[in-house]
């Protein structure tokens, strides 16, 4: 038989009962908050690794205006053939070689879109060039610069087209020379705006480039932008020279065979002409 418990003694049983209880209750609350804080560090761990990744893939992954032109390789120029192809790893457009015939001539060009005086030799000089292109008597070494951003150029034309230039040669590169020659065509008086990217745009539809989308997108987010102002940057150092030469880039055109630089009428292709066959003895 049970005994049974006094008034007191059933009171400090129900203490006892009360303080288990809240025990209990404390240690499953302290379980959660536990709990809690553990799911807060475990997320905040899972959103710093989150971040970290986002960072260091978006930094090795190219931005929208950083990208590297592969047609560009070089000395931070573009090397032209037969019909004014660029010259790529797997392409190399050069004319069928008859024997005992010499190595074409290799012409280095540095050049500014916006630069009136790169404009008058161009046109004077562009269809002449192409014709030993395609026979196979020169190659063309073309260095687009951005030098005269800033100086006059609201819109940063300069740079704008030669980064549109290089749009062109890495997506539609049989247009290259056809594009390279309507910019010249079309250059824009010196210190305005020039052209918009719709403008650029559309004058590659008009040669008739290819995979147009991406040329278009490659214009609007000025895509090699970064590449061009490092490309002007490095020509513009002091102690830069033409490589293979002594010569230094004081503006442009700078024209460059092995180590001379033609310095002579830039509008005249006869007076040109001679020069190249003087110096490369060919």
């Amino acid at each position: 038989m049970t005994e049974k418990l006094t008034r007191d003694e059933q009171r400090e049983a129900a203490r006892a009962k009360a303080r288990e209880m809240r025990d209990q209750h404390r240690r499953g609350e302290k379980r959660k908050r536990l709990t809690i804080q553990l799911s807060i560090i475990l997320g905040s761990l899972a959103l710093v690794g989150v971040v970290v990744f986002a960072l260091v893939n978006g930094a090795n992954s190219p931005q929208p205006n950083d990208m590297k032109p592969v047609s560009y390789s070089y000395d931070d120029g573009i090397k032209l053939g037969v019909g004014g192809a660029p010259f790529t790893a797997t392409s190399t457009p050069t004319a069928s070689a008859t024997p005992g015939a010499k190595a074409p001539v290799n012409i280095k060009i540095y050049v500014d879109y916006q630069c009136p005086i790169c404009q008058g030799f161009e046109l004077a000089n562009g269809d002449q060039i192409k014709s030993w292109l395609d026979s196979g008597y020169a190659t063309l070494e073309l260095h687009p610069l951005s030098f005269l951003d800033g100086q006059g150029s609201p819109n940063e034309y300069s740079s704008r087209a030669a980064n549109a230039s290089i749009c062109v040669a890495e997506n539609s590169p049989g247009e290259f020379w056809a594009y390279n020659k309507k910019l010249w065509e079309n250059q824009p008086q010196e210190l305005t705006p020039g052209p918009e990217n719709s403008e650029l745009f559309k004058t590659a539809q008009n040669v008739g480039v290819t995979n147009a989308d991406k040329i278009q997108t490659c214009i609007n987010n000025k895509s090699y932008g970064k590449w061009v102002a490092s490309a002007t940057s490095t020509v513009l150092t002091a102690d830069y020279v033409v490589p293979g030469s002594k010569v230094p880039v004081k503006g442009t055109p700078t024209i460059v065979i092995g180590d001379q630089q033609y310095t002579g009428e830039l509008t005249n292709p006869a007076r040109f002409a001679q020069w190249v066959k003087q110096v490369s003895g060919n």
